[in-house]
């Protein structure tokens, strides 16, 4: 019997998440050796991609869209480790504003964007014209929402749930908006909603199992990343979510925050 194409979303997005939080709060001198290792992993999971998109059963779209996954998570190990961020490093200087502070704030993230949409041309250039696109827009779709997640945090929420922000990325924070409301954040979580209709019906409206089963987890995800941007807005400390995967130190030192 097959997993669920829901439940398979739930699974890559905790587990995965779950995946970077151990790894990034590991002592320092393992980032490196992490970040290579799942880069290797990630030239698999480029191949993977490849292969599984001559296919539309359900096997081969799970396959692509855990490799998707797989690839997003090496990203995403490079920007929280600091080792693919950008070339600004500096806290913002309080009195930047206006455009001067949004170029300031993009120079500390632009190198990991790059690195994103390259990523996602190369993902779909692998599997251009193939039955099963499972996989590359898994990943543009993370891409997008997570896009979306930062510009949030640009203008302002009101939860930035920061205990656990890695001390060496600090600085990233003085680039954050504190504020109750901003004027991306509804058109954020429509879009989201919308990209999770759009995908749940053409899921419904899909012939092949697998197809079917593709658009299903796309919904899924698409879901999860309304879940997250409505946690920017709402007084949860997510994540505690996270705190088992930490690496003890670190769960030590963010429990030693928030009690601070």
């Amino acid at each position: 019997m097959s997993v669920p194409p829901l439940l398979f979303a739930l699974a890559c997005w905790f587990f995965g998440t779950a995946a970077i939080v151990w790894l990034d709060s590991r002592p320092r001198w393992t980032w490196t050796w992490s970040f290579a290792a799942l880069g290797i992993a990630s030239l698999g999971g480029l191949f993977a991609i490849a292969l599984f998109a001559r296919s539309a059963s359900v096997g081969a779209v799970y396959g692509g869209v855990a490799s998707a996954i797989l690839i997003w998570a090496w990203h995403e190990l490079g920007f929280l480790t600091g080792i693919v961020a950008g070339p600004r490093r500096t806290p913002c200087p309080p009195d930047l504003a206006g455009w001067a502070r949004f170029k300031a704030a993009s120079a500390t993230v632009i190198h990991h964007e790059i690195a994103l949409a390259l990523t996602a041309a190369l993902l779909f250039a692998v599997s251009w014209g193939q039955p099963n696109q499972a996989g590359p827009l898994a990943f543009l779709l993370l891409f997008g929402m997570r896009l979306s997640a930062k510009l949030n945090l640009y203008l302002g929420v009101a939860n930035l749930s920061d205990e656990v922000f890695p001390a060496h990325l600090a600085y990233l924070k003085s680039y954050f908006g504190a504020a109750r409301w901003n004027a991306l954040f509804p058109a954020s979580v429509l879009l989201g909603l919308g990209v999770t209709w759009l995908a749940w019906q053409a899921a419904e409206s899909a012939t092949p199992p697998g197809i079917a089963a593709g658009y299903a987890v796309l919904a899924g995800l698409a879901f999860l990343g309304v879940i997250e941007h409505a946690l920017l807005m709402l007084p949860v400390r997510d994540a505690v979510l996270w705190a088992w995967a930490a690496h003890p130190q670190a769960a030590k030192a963010a429990s030693s925050k928030r009690r601070s």
